[in-house]
């Protein structure tokens, strides 16, 4: 069991990348999610409008016991349903302001450029601290 547990670790570590890959990702991070956020923007403008998500709460029938009965000397089960609340996400258009939205991308693209400075010396770091072999 316990040499089980340890491959399966050993997997997963080796799965997430080489210490140079980790180094470049961590670094990374930031500009990532600035890119995701941009990409946002530039939909909503493109659309014209944003989606907003909203959870609801709606009933939903769920089995909650049984119920045993005998019939022709057999006994059977038969499962118990009983109403309940179920949490929905769902989403909705939104408008948006074109004028913000379009300040949005500009200052996400500048926000963008600064980051890609910083993570090309970043990334040049991280390959000399993690130099990978060559086959």
């Amino acid at each position: 069991m316990r040499l089980t547990l340890m491959i399966l670790t050993l997997i997963a570590l080796t799965a997430c990348g080489t210490p140079q890959e980790r180094c470049i990702r961590q670094s990374t991070s930031e500009l990532r999610r600035i890119d995701t956020l941009l990409g946002e923007v530039r939909a909503n403008l493109a659309r014209g409008y944003a989606w907003e998500e909203y959870t609801v709460t709606v009933p939903s029938w769920d089995v909650c016991g049984t119920r045993t009965y005998t019939k022709n000397g057999k006994q059977f089960e038969q499962p118990q349903m009983c109403i309940g609340d179920e949490t929905v996400t769902r989403r909705r258009p939104v408008p948006i302001d074109p004028v913000v939205e379009t300040r949005k991308r500009d200052n996400l693209l500048a926000k963008k450029a600064e980051l890609s400075k910083l993570a090309r010396s970043q990334i040049a770091q991280c390959r000399a601290l993690y130099p990978e072999e060559k086959n």
